[in-house]
């Protein structure tokens, strides 16, 4: 079924979701059409040249959309397999399915040689740093940076905090922790390479979400007594994986609001099962600290809470 348009515009093919300028033009629609299109949201414009159907972009998440804008790069400059250029840094990430805390939608690209910024678009960064054919990897029909040098890239150019997020996914994805060594080995002085050793040191592939991953960071940078992580223990309702835990206090504390590494998202009976072992925790003499993305930006009222439930 086509979906509703002006009687005066061609609609769309029921099939296919993404077009070039070019293949609307062959659909026997012209300039003005694609405009009315766009205006009326049946068309979405993502870049220079290169549309989607609207509703799937509208219901698309924010990280679907992430990727959507790299396939329209690669489907608007008709790159296969067979282009001069790799998709590198945030780019590659995004393609690896790593997980992304807050970063833009730039497109990322390593050539051989950089061309001019006019010529790879406003929205395109080129990167320059060598890569042999290791550095490589097939996914679908894109060139993309392998998982490690994906991981070491994007941590020399992110914050410390960003690069630690995505070496502990990776990690969890089986990232190899020597070959990211390595790399960062033949780096020395380059800007970017302390956040890079920072995050490799304090990488730990237990931590599920990125906010579980920023809270150990906070915990060890506020030089707070350091919990266990993913700490399994038994209640009557059943068997229950805590967070973070100091058992000998039998503190528990979890992070709410997860948005989980590989778009997990707990149902509604997982979370009443959760529930139901804590009210069991609780009985037997655990409390329990839960702390909110928000919580991860008030430092201070943070370390108090942690410090006030260890001092019971």
């Amino acid at each position: 079924m086509t979906e509703p348009h002006s009687p005066l515009i061609p609609a769309l093919p029921d099939t296919g979701n993404l077009w070039r300028t070019a293949q609307l033009h062959q659909l026997g629609l012209n300039s003005r059409s694609i405009r009315l299109l766009v205006g009326e949201r049946t068309l979405v414009r993502l870049r220079h040249g290169c549309y989607i159907r609207g509703s799937l972009w509208d219901r698309q998440s924010a990280g679907s959309r992430s990727k959507q804008l790299i396939l329209a790069h690669a489907h608007g400059t008709l790159t296969t397999s067979t282009g001069d250029f790799v998709y590198s840094h945030t780019s590659a990430a995004r393609l690896h399915n790593l997980f992304l805390w807050n970063v833009d939608d730039l497109i990322h690209v390593l050539l051989k040689v950089c061309p001019s910024s006019d010529r790879l678009g406003r929205d395109v960064r080129g990167h320059t740093r060598p890569f042999t054919e290791n550095d490589v990897v097939m996914i679908g029909r894109l060139l993309v940076t392998s998982l490690e040098r994906t991981v070491v890239d994007c941590s020399m150019m992110l914050s410390y905090r960003h690069a630690l997020v995505l070496v502990d996914q990776a990690l969890r994805l089986g990232a190899d922790p020597a070959l990211m060594e390595t790399m960062a080995d033949g780096l020395p002085g380059r800007r970017g390479i302390r956040n890079l050793r920072m995050a490799l040191a304090n990488a730990d592939p237990r931590s599920e979400s990125a906010g579980e991953t920023l809270t150990r960071e906070v915990i060890h940078r506020l030089k707070l007594p350091v919990p266990e992580l993913q700490v399994e223990v038994n209640s009557r309702a059943g068997r229950y994986r805590l967070d973070f835990a100091w058992k000998e206090k039998k503190i528990a504390l979890e992070f709410d609001g997860k948005v989980k590494y590989f778009a997990y998202r707990p149902t509604e009976e997982a979370l009443f099962e959760e529930r139901r072992r804590e009210k069991a925790l609780t009985e037997e003499g655990w409390f329990f600290i839960r702390v909110e993305w928000r919580d991860l930006f008030r430092e201070q009222e943070l370390k108090n809470r942690i410090l006030a439930a260890l001092r019971r």
